[in-house]
């Protein structure tokens, strides 16, 4: 039983994407490893930008930066 943890920054992001991401992540576990897709999960955590740094950097400060 595959499960899959996805994180992405919380900025926007629309339910119907969540699904494509979801549906895309179980289609890939069915293809590379056979597996079955009733059985794999997929948990999408959506973190603050407050909470993510790349580098020294918040990524909150990177956006507004490249306003």
């Amino acid at each position: 039983m595959p499960c899959i943890n996805v994180k992405i920054t919380d900025e926007g992001v629309t339910n119907a994407q969540k699904q494509a991401i979801i549906k895309g992540c179980t289609q890939l576990m069915v293809e590379v490893l056979d597996k079955n897709p009733a059985t794999t999960i997929v948990v999408i955590d959506e973190v603050n930008t407050d909470n993510w740094g790349i580098g020294f950097e918040q990524v909150t400060d990177m956006r507004k930066k490249q306003i």
